[in-house]
């Protein structure tokens, strides 16, 4: 199968920890998604939807070195297989088991790709993978600002954070193609821009416009900026450790950069470095750009929402906007592969960015959390309907090389491809011989 659009939704599956690791938010449970699962995957059918972000809760999973709870993973992606949705498994979501610690354990990396590697051995069908989410908002949100897990607000401890999630993210790539060599990975990070407010506030506008592509640049080996490169080596990281990256600048290639937007990505920026949202000044289209043109990878805009409020179609005329910029993003030549309302239900605590434990409901999903369809779930599936068969007509290079699950095989699924190829080869000669005889 040959796809050159995903339209996707995803199931929300933060887990992170607040109040010094006492209390884990796990947005699963509250969003019913442990009592609900096989409801909302029906729901993707009515939809016509069949690409999800999904995982499986790494902690309750992922119980000690080597050993794993597959129980509810082997359920829930056995009915994804039997219903044929094509997963891009999220293996973590801002949060680690309580027996890893936080972001600054150096032993975290490791131990995770050994637990990437499980996974892929468990369910060989899945070939698509967000390894770690966002590494930079939450390195930022642990390390940064003190919100969760660690609750740290120094260099030192970002730095530290960044560069465990994303060796983590590298070595769990790796790890991954050792079991299903066409793995493809959709890097789902948070796309970010700084406006200056006023002149002295440019300074600090081009260090956070600089620090914003940090996750990425490792993840892809790419060197960073001089004054980045300053910045982690001021801040612990070695120059071995940099200089990993650097040596895996080949997994890039298996790689489609997921760029996420919401209406708060976009930054005004005080003269003393402090912050408050902007708006969409810019929108994705331009911010995407920005990204595509530092590291010439495929694109999905891989989450964005808005909260249905008093009118009931804010997230109707967002889904609206987010849309026209993809299309402006695609049409100007970025090659962009999907698209993603995130999430499929409502959320818990996200007024709050999960730092307070208030159980209030945001209005984000295409359905409720009482599984009705919202405004904007019905909106999306009529924009499915109109567009799902006007984008591949617009080019037969721009194709994504997907195996359906039910199509999956035991046997190495290269190896079958390679096979058919030859085939192919060798009938269209027998053709050719054929024609030139007559």
């Amino acid at each position: 199968m040959f796809t050159t659009f995903m339209f996707a939704t995803g199931i929300e599956n933060s887990i992170p920890t607040i109040n010094n690791g006492r209390t884990r938010i796990d947005e699963m449970e509250k969003c019913g998604h442990y009592k609900h699962w096989r409801t909302d995957f029906s729901l993707l059918a009515d939809l016509d939807i069949q690409v999800l972000r999904y995982g499986p809760p790494l902690h309750t999973t992922f119980i000690g070195p080597g050993r794993y709870d597959w129980s509810f993973a082997d359920m829930t992606f056995g009915e994804l297989k039997r219903l044929n949705v094509i997963p891009i498994v999220d293996l973590c979501h801002f949060g680690v088991p309580d027996w890893l610690g936080n972001f600054q354990n150096p032993d975290f990396p490791e131990l995770f790709a050994s637990y990437a590697e499980a996974f892929a051995r468990r369910f060989p069908w899945v070939q698509l993978y967000t390894p770690i989410n966002e590494m930079f908002v939450c390195a930022l949100f642990s390390a940064s600002y003190g919100w969760w897990n660690e609750q740290l607000t120094t260099d030192h401890a970002f730095v530290t954070a960044l560069k465990h999630l994303v060796k983590a993210n590298v070595l769990a790539m790796a790890r991954i193609l050792e079991v299903r060599h066409d793995a493809i990975f959709i890097q789902s990070e948070s796309s970010e821009y700084f406006h200056a407010e006023n002149p002295a506030a440019i300074k600090p506008a081009e260090v956070m416009n600089a620090k914003r592509f940090l996750s990425l640049d490792l993840n892809y080996g790419r060197r960073v900026d001089s004054e980045m490169y300053e910045f982690i080596m001021d801040n612990g990281m070695t120059r071995e450790e940099y200089h990993f990256f650097l040596n895996r600048s080949s997994l890039r290639h298996h790689c489609i950069m997921g760029n996420d937007y919401y209406v708060t990505n976009e930054h005004r920026v005080h003269a003393n470095g402090s912050t408050v949202s902007a708006g969409d000044v810019f929108g994705y289209d331009e911010i995407t750009r920005q990204y595509y043109d530092r590291f010439m990878l495929p694109v999905m805009h891989t989450e964005t929402n808005l909260m249905e409020g008093p009118r009931g179609d804010e997230a109707v005329n967002w889904l609206w906007k987010q849309w026209a910029n993809v299309l402006r993003v695609r049409n100007t030549g970025v090659p962009i592969l999907g698209f993603t309302w995130y999430s499929l239900t409502d959320q818990i605590d996200w007024d709050t960015a999960l730092r307070e434990e208030n159980d209030r409901i945001s209005p984000v999903g295409l359905y409720d959390l009482d599984r009705n369809i919202r405004a904007v779930g019905t909106s999306y599936k009529q924009l499915i309907a109109d567009w799902c068969d006007v984008l591949p007509a617009q080019s037969v290079c721009l194709t994504l090389p997907l195996m359906p699950p039910q199509e999956y095989e035991e046997e190495q699924p290269l190896l079958r491809h390679r096979d058919l190829v030859i085939q192919r080869l060798c009938n269209a000669t027998k053709d050719d011989i054929q024609q030139a005889s007559q």
